[in-house]
């Protein structure tokens, strides 16, 4: 059995829960919706504690599964096509962004992307898993402001909750 698949074996619910408690998920939902009102984007953020087996089988990566989730999430059903899904994945101490083709449509350097991933994932490492969330949002946020997708009207497309996936 290899390294990963026991830490996605090993890495369950209860860690979700003991990384992102109620508070976190609340300061998480008030991030995104103070966040989305400074541009047009749409911010969705999902946390996954592990992979199942089957995907572990198939070797499903970290971004393979952050792209599933943005489908699932409907994180493209926006009229501007400016959604982005933040994608956390406990296990794999991965974070992942996928932007729709509104934002991503090579306006945005992938650079910028995974700087915020690294922001993100050094909190993490810290155990700041709160903060790094947030902090994670706020540098979405500046990055959208600086590559709009669409006019600004105001509208919540989105749930701004965190979603917790099993």
């Amino acid at each position: 059995m290899s390294l990963r698949m026991l830490r996605h074996l090993m890495t369950g619910r209860a860690r979700l829960r003991g990384c992102f408690p109620s508070s976190a998920l609340d300061a998480i939902e008030a991030a995104v919706r103070e966040c989305e009102s400074l541009h047009s984007g749409e911010i969705r953020f999902a946390i996954e504690a592990a992979l199942h087996l089957p995907a572990l089988l198939r070797g499903a990566t970290p971004r393979a599964r952050a792209v599933e989730v943005f489908s699932q999430l409907r994180v493209w059903d926006t009229e501007h096509n400016n959604g982005v899904l933040i994608y956390v994945l406990l296990a794999d101490r991965a974070v992942e962004i996928v932007a729709d083709r509104g934002v991503a449509g090579g306006r945005v350097p992938q650079a910028e992307w995974d700087a915020v991933c690294r922001l993100v994932s050094q909190r993490f490492a810290a155990g700041e898993f709160e903060q790094g969330a947030v902090a994670g949002i706020k540098a979405v946020a500046e990055v959208l402001a600086r590559y709009p997708a669409g006019p600004r009207n105001g509208s919540n497309e989105l749930p701004d909750a965190p979603v917790l996936l099993s």
